[in-house]
């Protein structure tokens, strides 16, 4: 099994290199990668402890994030090196300021990852819920450094509880993890039952971060003028079958304002989007707090400010849901209103319990979003219970980044 894997490892690195020219992010992990070694070897340094954070991508950057904020804080004597194995993770937090060092992790070879260790000599990793690199954590494990797996989800379709080859030799994985956080009891109930006792439900760090980005959260006097007097519906992270929906309500209902941030924010995609709107709109790169007020939608065309801009919204819708998976709903619910996403979210622990505690929507089309949106608009009171639910279940999740803390640095 371990040749199969390494000759899976070894076409997926040639598969990259052979897309770069023609591909963007294939061309960003490869140029990082090549990268990785010599930019360490000029930079690191020995003269403090070095914890180890690794990231899949953005959304679990999220998620490391106040981790790593935590050691920052807690444990000033360690230097933090932070991995991510995905260009939309590294490029936009390459220059985040609270890690030292900051890089593609170099693809799961036995020889990169022996090269690796040997010059970042870590004393503690955290790999951040679903990163399994078999050469990493069983090099990790020669060498007797601690590995925990923080704000991990297992389900029973996973590889690691099936009794295949395959699912047997990715189960002897599990054993090479110092300790499992994890954010639910049914991953707890499924390590368990394959052996693995060294597991604690902690939760899910991200309502860590979000709780810390509404206490400091940015006022943005663009978004409280274009609101004014109105209902505000914010729409984050918005994809195309996502907007397509929108734009027919927003059309049919001119007497509400909506923000509106895609996913993406590259000029082409921005112009596209104000192309099928049929009302007053602006960027919000372009807006000024007089012309915004005859608007009813604003663009942000802009990254870094839309988790601020919750605090303003009457309503959230959350974009994802009609492709792989909705994007952060954690950042809308911390400021307590009724949230709105598309049919994909069945793998969102937090997404599918606040649809089960009445405080989130799932659409499928324009007539259900129609309904759903009609219904909360109008409906002062009911908005005012699901603030407060919502507030209970964010605070009722509080805390997981401590627990870890206090295990892993008390051990």
């Amino acid at each position: 099994m371990n040749a199969l894997y390494n000759l899976s490892i070894f076409f997926y690195s040639i598969l990259i290199r052979l897309s770069a020219p023609f591909n963007i992010k294939a061309g960003q992990i490869s140029k990082g990668r090549k990268l990785t070694f010599a930019d360490l070897q000029s930079k690191i340094k020995h003269d403090k402890p070095i914890a180890w954070v690794h990231c899949a991508s953005l959304g679990e950057f999220e998620q490391g994030r106040p981790i790593i904020e935590a050691i920052r804080k807690q444990h000033p004597e360690y230097r933090i090196l932070l991995t991510f194995f995905s260009p939309s993770g590294y490029e936009i937090r390459k220059n985040y300021d609270l890690a030292d060092y900051i890089c593609y992790l170099p693809a799961d070879t036995k020889k990169n990852a022996e090269r690796l260790i040997e010059l970042v000599r870590p004393e503690v990793v955290f790999f951040v819920k679903y990163e399994f690199w078999f050469h990493y954590i069983n090099e990790l494990k020669k060498r007797n450094i601690p590995l925990y797996l923080v704000s991990a989800i297992f389900r029973e379709n996973q590889l690691f509880f099936k009794n295949t080859l395959w699912g047997k030799w990715y189960r002897k994985m599990l054993f090479s993890f110092e300790q499992f956080f994890v954010q639910d009891d049914q991953s707890v109930r499924l390590l368990h039952g394959v052996g693995i006792k060294n597991v604690t439900k902690a939760g899910d760090t991200r309502f860590d971060r979000v709780a810390e980005i509404a206490r400091n959260g940015k006022n943005i006097p663009l978004v409280e003028k274009l609101k004014g007097n109105s209902l505000l519906v914010v729409a984050g992270s918005t994809w195309k079958p996502d907007e397509e929906l929108l734009i027919q309500y927003i059309h049919s209902h001119p007497e509400t304002k909506f923000v509106i941030a895609p996913h993406e924010t590259k000029k082409a995609n921005v112009e596209r989007l104000i192309s099928l709107l049929k009302t007053p709109v602006i960027c919000y790169t372009e807006a000024t707090e007089e012309s915004v007020m005859n608007k009813q939608v604003l663009i942000v065309d802009t990254i870094g400010i839309l988790s601020s801009i919750y605090k303003y919204a009457d309503l959230a819708y959350i974009g994802g849901g009609f492709g792989v998976g909705i994007h952060n709903t954690l950042e809308a619910a911390i400021f307590g209103m009724p949230i709105v996403f598309g049919p994909n979210y069945l793998k969102f622990n937090e997404a599918t319990s606040m649809v089960k505690l009445g405080i989130a929507f799932p659409v499928t089309d324009s007539t259900s979003l129609n309904l759903i949106f009609d219904q909360l608009l109008s409906d002062n009171q009911k908005r005012n219970w699901i603030a407060r639910e919502c507030t209970g279940f964010t605070n009722h999740n509080l805390g997981a980044t401590q627990i870890i803390l206090n295990k892993v640095f008390n051990r």
